[in-house]
């Protein structure tokens, strides 16, 4: 009889987590015993487990005793950036797509932050933008801190659409490009007056979702992102 492989384990978990007997932050057994309850070998559990860590389903946990073995997560994110990066780099994913994706994603997730009530809770996701922006300001900041805090002023602006799919991806998109993004940049003529230039857009776009307007938000996020990439493709 053919051994069971991995894919037993992968359809387990899932039916699992669909029925509310698993949930994020429980812990695996061993491998031992997933290879002794599923009829498989250690190492069919072993390559299941990385399929999982690989998609941000689990963290793996190294040491011994009850605190060891894999923990169920929920890290969507990480795993669609990288998958996102390696089909840009194969050209699958072409860079002016991923432009016109995140134009139609972002442009929604703005709209809908501008509708987003008031409560403590979007203050504070307001101020964590205005915080970023301010350090953006800084004309001596390095690339590698701007273009962090750049992703997380969108980040923090998507969020207000209470829509985590869409947050997902949103960032997903952000991690997968970022590379490309810094690559471009020395070569532009002027990253002083382009930076000014980024900060005058975000600006206006938190004005925008502060004052619940939305189609203003919308127009402002559409057109930041279209110049930036104008400019640099």
């Amino acid at each position: 009889m053919k051994e069971r492989t991995y894919s037993v384990l992968l359809e387990t978990i899932e039916k699992k987590l669909r029925s509310g007997e698993l949930h994020v932050g429980d812990r695996l057994p061993g491998e031992r015993a997933l290879a002794d309850k599923y009829g498989i070998s250690r190492a069919s559990v072993r390559e299941g487990l990385q399929i999982l860590n690989a998609v941000g389903l689990v963290r793996s946990a190294t040491g011994s005793g009850p605190k060891s073995g894999a923990v169920v997560a929920s890290e969507p994110s990480e795993a669609l950036s990288w998958a996102m990066r390696m089909h840009i780099a194969t050209k699958t994913f072409p860079i002016a797509d991923m432009v016109s994706t995140r134009v139609l994603l972002e442009g929604q997730a703005a709209h809908d932050a501008a509708l987003s009530e008031d409560s403590p809770e979007r203050t504070a996701t307001l101020e964590r933008a205005r915080a970023y922006l301010t350090e953006l300001d800084n004309p001596d900041l390095p690339n590698d801190r701007f273009h962090f805090c750049d992703a997380r002023f969108h980040y923090e602006i998507s969020s207000l659409s209470n829509n985590i799919t869409l947050k997902t991806v949103i960032q997903s998109l952000h991690q997968a490009t970022v590379s490309y993004v810094m690559e471009a940049v020395p070569l532009l003529d002027d990253w002083s007056a382009t930076k000014i230039a980024l900060q005058e857009q975000h600006w206006a776009i938190l004005e925008a979702v502060t004052n619940h307007e939305p189609e203003q938000a919308k127009e402002r996020v559409t057109k930041h992102i279209t110049w930036f990439h104008d400019l640099i493709k």
